[in-house]
């Protein structure tokens, strides 16, 4: 039997016997039951078919009457560490929409940035749906204005929430912070093709970030390489040029060409800086000095 022939449900159900197994290091019926709200009957079956995909990968314990992980133990499934990290410390799955708690203990900063569930279920819906939105928004520079956007991805910069949005407004791509979102409204009517995602240059645009340890403030630069999983002491990291200033400014990466920022919080450098140019949001990134200039997109709802 292959993973390839098995029922999407019943492939779920495995993938959770996979994940326990793989970072709890046990798994039983009634974590089956329990999850997923099935019989007993039919947990036994799953279990038996993970023991046929992968017979090295779980030894049965009489004691505790569970299935636990061998030394041979292989993931059947492939994982991404976020998304294992995050089912770890908050739990998910069905889940989700009630008290769903962690699989073990973590503690993780308090985000003081929360969009309203009523506000963010328009701009979903707007995306699902493609289409545009009326909305009531406030910013730093131009207080409160209404506006039609047309919203595309979601992004989450580590301190808050933005929408990727082209601004009927303005005529140009942007980012939208979703709590200055005061008022929201879906509209009908159909969007125009320059309103298209495939027009927003700085979101289809990739810049290629070297990431070393900050050449004057590490003392033993070995230690930095392990954090970011360095290779031959680079991290090669690819991100959108649309949010590359909220990467750079979130790891605090001194973007100078000479590393001259100093203190213990600048762990890394970015060695290519010639590669931001063009980057509009490239401002807020540490100590970077000429971020050049793109007319066709701008960073909006400051």
């Amino acid at each position: 039997m292959v993973l390839s022939d098995i029922k999407q449900a019943q492939r779920e159900r495995l993938l959770h016997i996979d994940f326990r197994a793989y970072f709890l290091g046990d798994v039983g019926r009634s974590d089956l039951i329990k999850r997923f709200g099935i019989k007993a009957a039919a947990a036994t079956r799953d279990l038996r078919i993970y023991s046929d995909l992968a017979p090295n990968n779980l030894n049965y314990d009489t004691k505790t009457r569970a299935f636990l992980r061998s030394k041979r133990f292989k993931p059947v499934f492939e994982y991404e560490e976020s998304k294992v990290l995050a089912a770890l410390s908050q739990g998910g799955g069905k889940g989700f929409t009630g008290s769903s708690a962690g699989m073990v203990s973590c503690e993780t900063p308090a985000k003081l940035n929360k969009p309203k569930l009523d506000v963010l279920s328009v701009i979903t819906r707007a995306i699902h749906q493609g289409k545009a939105v009326k909305v009531e928004y406030s910013s730093t520079s131009s207080g409160t204005t209404t506006r039609e956007l047309v919203p595309f991805v979601l992004v989450d910069n580590g301190l808050r929430w933005h929408v990727r949005t082209f601004d009927r407004k303005n005529q140009r791509f942007g980012d939208f912070v979703i709590t200055r979102i005061t008022k929201v409204e879906l509209l009908d009517a159909l969007l125009q093709e320059h309103e298209d995602l495939k027009h927003d240059i700085q979101w289809n645009r990739i810049v290629e970030m070297e990431l070393v340890p900050h050449p004057d403030n590490i003392e033993h630069p070995q230690v930095i390489e392990l954090d970011y999983d360095m290779i031959d002491g680079v991290g090669k990291q690819n991100v959108r040029a649309a949010v590359a200033g909220y990467v750079l400014r979130r790891w605090n990466v001194d973007c100078s060409d000479d590393h001259g920022l100093r203190g213990g919080e600048y762990q890394l450098w970015l060695r290519n800086s010639p590669v931001l140019y063009g980057v509009e949001n490239i401002a807020i990134a540490p100590n970077h000095k000429n971020p050049g200039n793109d007319s066709n997109n701008k960073t909006t709802g400051k």
